[in-house]
């Protein structure tokens, strides 16, 4: 059941998105053939972070640990089964299509696979025109040349507005998608692993070209990766998730310095660093086990069959995300 009768604890402009204890759970069942219901699994389970005005929030962890889920339950593409997701003083979690579809124009989405998310049978000028029909944004005349100005702005010529996706390559498609996520003037973007489909050589152009736009336009971006060293050169604060929920969260400087949890301790010792002197003297964090189902209840940390330094009392209760500046989930390491 989702909760609006609660007033938000900070609707300040400068925290315009306040996610609390969000949680997506689906049913399972014992088979393709049976509608008997015995368990959920917890594909978000308790999510809460904040995202500040005109700055870039990174969201990683391996995949599989609900990221993409979080954020498709903030923009209400799938149905949160808990939670509160405040967006400038309201809470939108759960709200229906007709309640949802005028704040659709502040929350903005570039999905990782650009070309399944482009409509083959629209050229790049019909995609990129649609939101502004939708919204009722300028006057017809005035649609083109708008379409005109986005397209040049994410780096691509105006004159191939009359051609089809199929035509153009990855990179090229994720600009279209970029292009298209502009056209009604979000206040927010979330960007869905927008480079993981894409060539090592063109993700970095894609990168670069989100930065350069997110500080142009004063946007705020939450970027989801599992590509730690793509997230730090974007992001001023990240967020670590790992099975359905945020294990630590600091700024960018402090996470990559000094990391908290044994889990980013690990995610970042694989992280390759262009220098073989010190790539050489470096010690790998190898964690054994594979990550645990979703679906399998746990009364202590659920990190604790993988952690390197688990103790009996890790297993008896949850750790708390807690800190200030720097939050960690783990009874072994000190908030910030």
């Amino acid at each position: 059941m989702i909760d609006h009768s609660r007033t938000p604890v900070d609707a300040s402009d400068d925290v315009p998105l306040d996610v609390r204890d969000l949680k997506v759970h689906f049913p399972t069942s014992s088979g393709p053939l049976c509608d008997r219901r015995y368990g959920a699994v917890r594909a978000v389970d308790g999510v809460s972070f904040q995202v500040h005005a005109g700055e870039t929030y990174g969201l990683v962890g391996e995949s599989g640990c609900g990221k993409s889920t979080t954020a498709r339950a903030v923009l209400n593409l799938i149905r949160p089964t808990g939670g509160q997701v405040w967006w400038r003083g309201r809470n939108i979690a759960g709200l229906d299509d007709p309640a949802m579809r005028p704040l659709r124009r502040d929350l903005q989405m570039i999905f990782q696979d650009p070309f399944s998310s482009l409509n083959p049978r629209m050229t790049v000028g019909q995609i990129v025109g649609e939101p502004m029909k939708i919204f009722n944004l300028h006057k017809p005349a005035d649609r083109q040349l708008e379409v005109i100005r986005l397209l040049d702005m994410v780096g691509l010529n105006p004159r191939f507005m009359n051609r089809y996706p199929h035509e153009f390559s990855g990179g090229q498609r994720q600009r279209i998608g970029v292009a298209r996520a502009l056209a009604v003037q979000p206040q927010l973007i979330f960007c869905d692993e927008p480079v993981a489909a894409l060539d090592v050589s063109i993700q970095a152009q894609v990168v670069n070209l989100l930065d350069d736009l997110q500080q142009r336009l004063a946007l705020s971006l939450v970027f989801i990766a599992h590509d730690l060293a793509i997230v730090r050169h974007l992001s001023d604060r990240i967020g670590v998730m790992y099975l359905g929920r945020i294990v630590e969260e600091a700024s960018s400087v402090d996470l990559y310095r000094d990391p908290k949890h044994p889990y980013t301790k690990a995610l970042l010792s694989a992280v390759p660093i262009p220098d073989p002197a010190v790539e050489r003297r470096r010690r790998r964090i190898v964690l054994s086990g594979e990550v645990p189902s979703p679906d399998k209840l746990y009364a202590g940390c659920p990190f604790a069959d993988r952690c390197p330094i688990v103790e009996p009392s890790c297993r008896e209760s949850p750790p708390r995300l807690e800190g200030t500046t720097h939050r960690v989930a783990c009874f072994k390491a000190e908030g910030g």
